[in-house]
């Protein structure tokens, strides 16, 4: 399909964060935040109608429901029951993509959703919390959204606090290995990466338009594997576009990234 004229670098990002659920058959999706959520519903909507969603509360959906506030006669396509304990068993069975915003990411993929700074004991930032995110990165896919690339996030070294599990083979679990580590995409306002290069290192997928590698790797804190050909990052249709349109209806998408600006920079 042709690419749309004008979009915006949230658009942009939406787009290629569902790449991660395309074609992945019947697993459950949770996208954890605006981008996520979005990129999760686009992809149930165009390239995996197998994908199953919940309404963040204990009901499957056969539709993605909008964000935001909805009409009072709005009624959710809510398909069947879906609480905690069948959440488990789907996390346990690898039938299960999660996407997220960790704070940091370091060159193992291990993440950090807990505190910053300090010690555990006395950090200088408390945040979310580990919460399930240990297990959830042994048992099933994972893939990260970060509105802010920068040395901050992509930092040298090992998280202040390690949230999740990555390829880092001194933190494997006992009785694992790192082929159960499944990081998929990484999606960041200049580019997408994986963890695909060589022993599974950080590398770069594909840049947003008119970013540079050197953009890329001056606001990552670690060496990134620079294949000999970096594509573009691809650019929405106008399907995509009107998709994510009617299911971010008060365009919350727009408070995602600083500024918002048009998703060719070039």
């Amino acid at each position: 399909m042709t690419a749309a004229a004008e979009y915006t670098l949230a658009e942009l990002c939406i787009v290629a964060a569902s790449k991660s659920f395309a074609n992945e058959g019947e697993v459950l999706g949770t996208g954890i935040g605006v981008v996520p959520r979005l990129a999760a519903s686009l992809a149930m909507k165009t390239t995996n109608p197998d994908l199953m969603m919940t309404d963040s509360e204990a009901w499957m959906l056969s539709e993605p429901n909008p964000i935001g506030s909805r009409a009072p006669d709005f009624v959710p396509s809510t398909e069947s029951w879906m609480g905690f304990s069948r959440i488990f068993d789907n996390v346990w069975s690898r039938k299960r993509h999660a996407m997220l915003g960790p704070t940091q990411i370091d060159k193992y993929g291990q993440s950090n959703t807990s505190a910053l700074g300090g010690s555990y004991d006395k950090p200088k930032t408390m945040m979310l919390g580990a919460r399930g995110f240990p297990g959830n990165s042994i048992s099933h896919p994972n893939s990260f959204f970060v509105p802010g690339h920068n040395t901050r996030v992509f930092k040298e070294g090992e998280c202040d606090f390690v949230s999740s599990i990555g390829y880092n083979p001194a933190r494997l679990p006992k009785g694992h290995s790192l082929d159960d580590i499944d990081i998929r995409l990484v999606i960041t306002n200049l580019c997408v990466m994986d963890f695909g290069g060589p022993d599974h290192q950080i590398r770069l997928v594909s840049l947003h338009p008119g970013v540079s590698v050197e953009e890329v790797q001056q606001n990552t804190g670690y060496p990134l594997h620079i294949p000999a050909e970096v594509p573009t990052t691809e650019a929405p249709t106008q399907e995509q576009l009107d998709i994510i349109a009617a299911l971010d209806p008060h365009n919350q998408r727009a408070h995602q990234i600083l500024d918002n600006p048009p998703g060719n920079r070039s």
